[in-house]
């Protein structure tokens, strides 16, 4: 991982030279577009400070980022000087931190991790069909029981099967042995066709799968699948800490990726990332989007600029190197915090490599889960795990002062 560290100057004169490069709604003779730019008598646009404000910018100019840039001449030309930011920050992600190979990945600036999970199994579920002549029953979702809940809802939307497998209850790992059986027992049942999501961090736990013991059977019993990496909440972290991983696009095995980049990544809600490899974007191309230059391949259509614009910005303020510095100082953080809970004798599971910490729910008085906002497992009965997230906001002195009444609790 490479990409430069661009000084404020810098980047702010490469966004104002892209919205520059945009047809502008206030010069031009523009009438066949419905959109326009934000209500100026709610957002001024004459505010002294914008001209120093690269994203405040944006979001009053609302470029659109309709379709799929990395496509070839697949976008609308009026936007197509900050859709090259876009394509720079898909780029980065595909390239320099998932190892694709330049010009062998598609991608987009989705909503969030949920429509990025949704359209790869959009995209699957239609390769199956289209080239395969797959019948709906015939296709299956493999994922383990700590998945997140938008890959139980894209099988709802596209009315497909699930096989959940299950974990360890506290090492949190996806049980291998569950797995061999079923996938047999769903050989048996009609199942022919699967997509698998592997976790590159899940949301409760922090916990990865192991993606190479499971690509080991799936290729040792030759069944037809298609991979998928859920890492919306890793992958702007899990890389930066574990170098030599295998969840990238130098595995043959992978497909897909989904990322948020409003986690780690301080972006605004609203920006997911969805990655894949060349000529599979095909299989969601809506061509009754005739109006739209090159019709749409995205599940949400119109999208908001400004969004991928603050990605590639804050990645571009740090560079590499400097995330790569932040995303250690925040395990080291977590480390610490860690430390304290081994001596007060407190259970819980972290994956040593990343920044969530569950701790089983009988060590957690209930006045400190809701002093310190920790989450539970669920909120439909009982929980077992209360999570705690060391986010780059959580300061040193909140994490003592938790450290601190927990120990005097525990001794009380």
């Amino acid at each position: 991982m490479n990409w430069p560290k661009l000084d404020s100057h810098k980047i702010k004169l490469k966004v104002f030279e892209a919205l520059s490069a945009n047809a502008n709604y206030r010069s031009e003779n523009i009438l066949g577009l419905p959109g326009t730019y934000l209500d100026t008598e709610v957002f001024y646009d004459d505010a002294p400070f914008l001209k120093d404000a690269p994203f405040l910018s944006a979001l009053i100019a609302n470029p659109n980022h309709i379709g799929c840039h990395t496509l070839k001449d697949e976008h609308e030309e009026m936007f197509q000087g900050t859709q090259q930011l876009e394509k720079d920050l898909i780029r980065i992600c595909a390239e320099e931190i998932f190892k694709a190979k330049p010009n062998e990945y598609d991608g987009y600036v989705a909503s969030g991790g949920t429509e990025a999970n949704l359209e790869a199994l959009w995209i699957y579920r239609n390769y199956y069909k289209q080239e395969l002549d797959a019948r709906l029953d015939e296709i299956a979702i493999i994922y383990s029981e700590d998945t997140h809940y938008s890959i139980a809802k894209g099988a709802d939307l596209l009315c497909l099967d699930t096989i959940a497998i299950t974990v360890d209850g506290n090492n949190r790992e996806l049980s291998l042995p569950d797995l061999e059986h079923k996938i047999d027992e769903s050989y048996r049942n009609g199942k022919k066709y699967f997509i698998v999501v592997l976790n590159m961090a899940t949301t409760m736990f922090g916990s990865v799968d192991p993606i190479e013991k499971v690509c080991n059977y799936l290729n040792l019993i030759n069944i037809n699948y298609k991979l998928h990496i859920d890492a919306a909440y890793g992958g702007f972290i899990y890389p930066f800490t574990v170098p030599e991983h295998q969840f990238h696009f130098g595995n043959p095995n992978v497909s897909s990726i989904s990322l948020d980049a409003h986690k780690l990544l301080q972006a605004p809600y609203g920006t997911g990332i969805f990655l894949i490899r060349k000529n599979f974007m095909k299989y969601v191309q809506t061509k009754k989007a005739s109006y739209v230059k090159g019709t749409d391949y995205t599940l949400v259509g119109s999208r908001s600029g400004a969004n991928a614009i603050c990605v590639w910005m804050i990645l571009h303020s740090h560079g590499s190197v400097g995330w790569t510095v932040k995303m250690h100082q925040l395990i080291d953080k977590t480390t610490v915090v860690c430390c304290a809970l081994d001596e007060l004798d407190i259970q819980y599971y972290r994956n040593p490599l990343l920044n969530i910490i569950s701790i089983k729910s009988e060590y957690m008085p209930p006045e400190l889960v809701k002093q310190f906002y920790l989450v539970p497992d669920t909120h439909d009965g009982e929980a077992k795990w209360h999570k705690m997230v060391i986010m780059p906001h959580v300061k040193q002195g909140v994490l003592d002062n938790f450290i601190s009444k927990l120990s005097a609790l525990k001794q009380s």
